[in-house]
């Protein structure tokens, strides 16, 4: 990937890391569609990072306590994840383990 081709790509507010085209990527929305967040503000991430979130917080927990992307990253098992996946190549990705949080 060349550095122009990088600068034009979005960088995933969770992890920071650019999101190349050809990545897995996704929305997520910021108050769970579920919980009144239909029609409400998205944010395009990494494939990986949405998986993450929903693996360790429940859609009320998203509504309640962590509808904003600073309240996410400050989240503390998700803290953690982005310390370890800011390390890697932005077009990795991997099987996220775990049952989703309900």
């Amino acid at each position: 990937m060349t550095l122009k081709r990088k600068s034009l790509d979005p960088i995933c507010p969770l992890c920071g890391r650019h999101i190349p085209t050809d990545v897995r990527q996704s929305r997520h929305h910021l108050v769970p569609r579920l919980r009144g967040g239909k029609g409400g503000e998205t944010v395009l991430l990494h494939q990986i990072c949405h998986n993450q979130i929903h693996l360790v917080a429940s859609e009320t927990e998203l509504a309640r306590e962590y509808a904003t992307i600073d309240a996410l990253r400050a989240h503390p098992e998700l803290a953690k994840f982005i310390r370890w996946i800011a390390k890697r190549p932005p077009d990795y990705y991997a099987v996220t383990k775990g049952p989703r949080r309900r």
